[in-house]
């Protein structure tokens, strides 16, 4: 277990680590050759170019050698701070600002908690000395006496504990509540103030189905002009296209290498352009570039047509889904939301995720599978978290060497290494965790589409919620479970069953300095790390130099990306847990809390503005899950607390802590009946209200038009987009 010292070496390692992260971003960013890598956002506006073009010469275009830069280079910390959440808000959109708002929700949660619990309950924990007769039992140190194992069996102190549960549970949710109402308003002044767009008048139709008599096509128009006569206006089929697909994005890659050795001839007209016929140019006859492309995309051309028409004609292409899109939002609205058909089976509508949010390859899967698909991910995911146990057991058995000292003592003569010790127990453990997670985000989302999802919102959500179960089973109740084992292992084995529920009931709380020094690497470095995108740099600049050869090539180099959801909502949580879980047990954890909550606030407030880009908006759907498991995490924390007062013979005082778990709950479903529906369905008075003001009886010919190419897969748009001049970086 790691004491005082240890987590002030790993303290000092990460706060190292954290401000090397710092400079060297802070360095790196004013570089010319960096400036796409940490301004992404900004290139993607269109409201920023490449300084090398501004640049003092050659070495200009590559290094800063304005030396005022250099005076000024941590400025980007106060212009973090400069815009304001509803310029974030239309910078970035509303899944950006909502997300900036849960670190800002710690803060105010956890700030006032921990200034309570420091002058109140350390002094009562501090005061407690069973500890002290314990020590030769149990593996114990300085921090340990600041929890409440620190206080006698049947102690009258528990009522300060269980008074302060009370507390800051209704603090928690009292912050809950004005957060939930907060960000639902702003859902719905976002959604009100959003001009019209395809997603508010389309449906995505599922299980169509099959009429021998007629195509799915003609079947999904039958049903909704008979059905929905005043307001359906047109329908898109979904069509299965890989062959179809591949050839496409062949063309854009042949096209590409066309319009680069077209401007590389403008460049220098007097020399026309040659590759090799063979492999990759390598071999082969030598011919003009220009002429050889320009034939290789006409012979593609023919075989793209012909594979489309043959997409278009064949019924089996076909799936029984549909987007169909409707007159008016109250049309739409009314589909969305109400049964179709007699058979419950049938005719399943849902509202049509934006077109930039559809995950195309799972509309093909077959309605009927998706149960069995969601079955087999279950079985997966129970065999996964198991499987998990072993590293989390391995990573535990570093935290805790005096345990295994103790009972191995042939391994004391290196374990008591004062240097070896401290760096075990201070930093490898919450490394090793770190590293062990490192691929199961990964992981999680092959399961997610697996299952079936057709948004990637909601692939995004059930990867958080898979990660999310993951981390407080095997993270923390895991870190708990065998950490208690390795920790108390002496104890354990020479000691009488009938005294090991005491030494568990002790020992829970211990485990908060493991998870201290998990806080400190994942929580501080970890997020330093994260503004230096010492990857994307990386491969930002390899790519540059072995594979950009046109504008195109250069965007993509960017690699733009969005808030990583199905990582960070995880880890979030997780952070809440602890902090709920631990406020009146252990509270010298809070602080630490604290630090990644405001300094990750800080980070995440510069990448919103500068460097994501959002693949989609979802209006902060993402909001109820959060504030569900924030009031699991109270849930769980009360159960944990009145578990550990009954190991501590306090029958007297636990019964006092049944009443809130039910409170907890009761406030949840309220949370859930007020506030939630504004997240699920779209309110037909809403949707009359701003049919009334577009004055939308017909739409215009323009968004009409718009409409019935929406939802048509991308591969299916006029691929001559690929034709238009693709500019060639001049330097």
């Amino acid at each position: 277990m790691a004491t005082l010292g240890d987590i002030g070496m790993s303290a000092l390692i990460n706060i190292l680590g954290a401000f090397a992260f710092l400079l060297a971003f802070a360095l790196l960013r004013i570089q010319p050759l960096n400036d796409r890598v940490y301004f992404t956002k900004w290139y993607i506006e269109g409201q920023r170019s490449s300084p090398s073009r501004r640049g003092d010469g050659l070495v200009g275009r590559f290094v800063n050698l304005n030396y005022r830069t250099y005076l000024t280079f941590l400025n980007w910390m106060p212009q973090a701070l400069q815009m304001k959440e509803p310029q974030i808000i239309e910078h970035a959109g509303l899944d950006s600002a909502v997300f900036l708002r849960i670190y800002r929700l710690g803060l105010k949660i956890f700030g006032p908690i921990a200034i309570v619990a420091a002058i109140v309950l350390f002094p009562v924990n501090a005061s407690g000395g069973t500890l002290f007769f314990l020590q030769h039992d149990l593996v114990v140190n300085n921090i340990d006496k600041l929890s409440i194992s620190n206080i006698h069996p049947k102690s009258n102190k528990f009522l300060v504990h269980i008074g302060l549960e009370y507390l800051f549970t209704f603090w928690a949710c009292y912050m809950l509540y004005k957060e939930y109402d907060k960000v639902a308003s702003m859902r719905l002044s976002f959604l009100a103030s959003c001009g019209r767009h395809p997603a508010q008048f389309t449906v995505l139709v599922r299980n169509v189905p099959r009429d021998p008599n007629r195509s799915i096509s003609e079947t999904v128009d039958n049903f909704f002009q008979r059905n929905h006569p005043d307001y359906y206006l047109c329908h898109q089929s979904v069509y299965k296209a890989k062959k179809f697909a591949k050839l496409v994005k062949k063309r854009i890659k042949l096209q590409n290498q066309l319009n680069y050795n077209q401007l590389k001839f403008e460049r220098n007209p007097k020399k026309r352009p040659t590759r090799k016929k063979g492999f990759l140019g390598l071999w082969g006859e030598r011919v003009d570039s220009i002429d050889y492309f320009e034939q290789q995309i006409k012979d593609l051309d023919e075989q793209v047509k012909i594979e489309r028409e043959k997409v278009m004609k064949d019924p089996k292409a076909v799936t029984r889904a549909a987007f169909v899109s409707f007159k008016t939002r109250w049309g739409a609205a009314v589909c969305a939301q109400t049964q179709q058909s007699k058979n419950p089976t049938l005719w399943l509508t849902y509202w049509a995720p934006e077109p930039r949010d559809i995950y195309w390859k799972n509309l093909g899967i077959p309605f009927v599978s998706l149960s069995i698909r969601k079955l087999i991910i279950s079985v997966a995911m129970f065999g996964l978290i198991f499987f998990y146990f072993i590293p989390v057991a391995f990573v535990q058995s570093l935290a805790n060497i005096e345990g295994l000292s103790k009972a191995l003592p042939f391994l004391r003569p290196i374990l008591d290494r004062k240097l070896v010790k401290s760096f075990l127990q201070g930093f490898v453990p919450g490394l090793a965790l770190k590293i062990f997670l490192l691929l199961l985000p990964s992981i999680l989302m092959v399961m997610s589409k697996i299952e079936g999802h057709v948004a990637v919102s909601v692939l995004e959500q059930k990867t958080a919620a898979k990660y999310y179960y993951f981390m407080l089973v095997n993270v923390f109740l895991g870190s708990i479970a065998t950490g208690t084992a390795f920790q108390q292992l002496n104890a354990f084995l020479h000691q009488s069953a009938t005294e090991i529920p005491r030494n568990i009931g002790v020992s829970i709380p211990m485990k908060a300095s493991f998870f201290i020094t998990y806080i400190m690497i994942d929580g501080w470095a970890g997020i330093a790390g994260e503004i230096l995108r010492l990857k994307p740099l990386a491969f930002f600049h390899l790519k540059r130099m072995f594979l950009v050869k046109t504008e195109r090539d250069l965007e993509k180099a960017m690699r733009p990306k969005g808030v990583d959801f199905p990582e960070t909502l995880p880890s979030l949580q997780l952070y809440f847990l602890l902090g709920i879980v631990y406020m009146a047990v252990t509270p010298i954890l809070l602080p630490f809390i604290l630090v990644f909550f405001a300094f990750a606030y800080f980070v995440y407030r510069h990448q919103v503005i500068n460097v994501y880009n959002q693949k989609y908006e979802s209006a902060a759907a993402f909001w109820p899950h959060v504030h569900n498991r924030i009031i699991a995490s109270l849930v769980v924390s009360q159960l944990l607390l009145m578990g550990l007062l009954s190991t501590k013979k306090a029958t007297n005082s636990t019964p006092l802590l049944v009443v809130l778990p039910i409170l907890t709950l009761t406030f949840h479903k309220y949370c859930k009946h007020r506030f939630e529906p504004a997240f699920r369905n779209d309110p037909l008075e809403e949707s009359m209200s701003k049919d009334l003001e577009d004055g939308a009886t017909e739409l215009d010919g323009e968004f009409k038009s718009q409409l019935m190419d929406a939802y048509l897969h991308p591969i299916f748009h006029n691929i001559e987009g690929v034709e238009d001049e693709i500019r060639i970086e001049k330097n």
